[in-house]
């Protein structure tokens, strides 16, 4: 718990000090009703099933759009696809695991009236389809369908109106990931 803590409050600081050392291009409100935004990022995966040794490699993008007006901020809804990776063992031989997951996501953005800046926090619920093979007195292969259930929190941040990066964090397909952010509409 302490570890997602720390993240949540690196994520906080890192996207106020970017609206306060750079005047980006983009609107105050980059995430608004009638949005559509795509992002795309890698980092650590997520363990799935207890099952992953050493550290998982993980990968995601998502798409929202921007749907209700709450208070300051806007609700988006949308989905999300990616996969965690894994090898290694000291139980087991050539040890290899990966999920893939397909899930719905929402979550409730703010721009704290820091031009190109929007934080967010969400949940996400889908399935995913993790399989794992290991050698132990012969090649053992299983392949399962699992629910998954997600909390996250991150922030993008637009260097123009329609491109910005993007960071996000928590226990969802990646504990936390970098990448990029486009907004679509």
């Amino acid at each position: 718990m302490k570890k997602h803590t720390l993240i949540s409050a690196i994520l906080l600081g890192a996207g106020l000090s970017l609206g306060t050392i750079s005047k980006a291009q983009g609107p105050v409100e980059p995430v608004q009703k009638g949005s559509v935004t795509f992002n795309a990022g890698v980092g650590i995966g997520n363990e799935y099933n207890s099952n992953y040794y050493n550290s998982a490699f993980g990968t995601k993008a998502a798409i929202e759009a921007g749907l209700w007006q709450a208070g300051p901020g806007v609700i988006t809804l949308g989905g999300e696809v990616g996969a965690s990776f894994s090898n290694g063992s000291s139980r087991y031989n050539d040890y290899k695991t990966h999920t893939i997951i397909v899930a719905g996501r929402s979550a409730w953005h703010h721009g704290w009236n820091v031009k190109g800046l929007d934080t967010y926090a969400g949940l996400s619920a889908g399935a995913g389809f993790n399989n794992y093979k290991y050698y132990k007195n012969g090649t053992v292969k299983e392949s399962e369908v699992i629910p998954v259930f997600g909390g996250f929190v991150g922030a993008s941040y637009f260097v123009t109106p329609t491109f910005g990066f993007n960071i996000e964090a928590g226990y969802d397909i990646t504990q936390i990931q970098g990448g990029i952010i486009l907004k679509l509409k």
